[in-house]
């Protein structure tokens, strides 16, 4: 009778061991909840009560959560798009950096007369203007929709020298390769694009075609 009664207990242990729900052999895919690698699918292991690729064996079954993109600086300016001139690409920009009491740029060269580099007339007035006179195109950030039409700015180059010239029109870094822009890719967002006038000025050779500047309103 008394080793009745034990095997009766120990069927009715070995019953509820497998009929419990909290030790359920039911597998885990990737990211499901785990207590053990047995929980997990394949070669998944436990990490950290979920069911997860081994480091160890180096398998790559679950997908890969992407990192956070880090914020954008306060102050920056990001590429907005591209744009494919024949075989090239370029950066294309909305925005510049942030007018300052010593931004920096770099200043080009431009040609604001009829058939010259510039392309078509000055987006501010609609005309074409000789070289000889103190003029700007500024990048698409800064040119601001045109709210900066007529508005003098002052330059200053590293040899310590300076100017004021007026802003006439827009150096586009949005578009460009046509005729409208001379056939040009888009500026960069950082550009000064002075006369012939504005680099004598300066006491700068235009043959250098492009130096360090900064500048700020007048």
């Amino acid at each position: 009778m008394a080793k009745l009664m034990f095997f009766a207990s120990l069927s009715f242990f070995f019953v509820t061991i497998i009929s419990s729900p909290f030790l359920s052999t039911a597998i885990s895919q990737c990211g499901g909840p785990c207590r053990d690698l047995n929980d997990c699918d394949g070669q998944l292991i436990c990490i950290n009560g979920k069911c997860n690729d081994d480091p160890d064996l180096g398998t790559a079954i679950c997908p890969k959560t992407p990192p956070p993109r880090a914020p954008t600086p306060s102050g920056s300016c990001q590429q907005s798009g591209t744009l494919r001139c024949g075989s090239q690409t370029y950066p294309t920009y909305k925005c510049s950096l942030p007018v300052t009491s010593s931004t920096k740029a770099k200043l080009t060269n431009n040609d604001f007369s009829e058939g010259g580099d510039g392309g078509g007339a000055s987006s501010c007035d609609g005309r074409y203007h000789s070289n000889s006179e103190l003029i700007v195109a500024l990048s698409t950030g800064w040119f601001s929709n045109g709210s900066r039409c007529g508005k003098m700015i002052k330059i200053k180059a590293s040899n310590g020298r300076s100017v004021t010239a007026k802003v006439v029109d827009e150096c586009d870094s949005m578009r460009g390769c046509d005729e409208e822009h001379a056939y040009q890719p888009p500026c960069k967002n950082n550009i000064v694009d002075g006369s012939d006038a504005v680099w004598s000025a300066l006491g700068l050779n235009t043959d250098v075609g492009i130096v360090d500047v900064t500048w700020s309103m007048a």
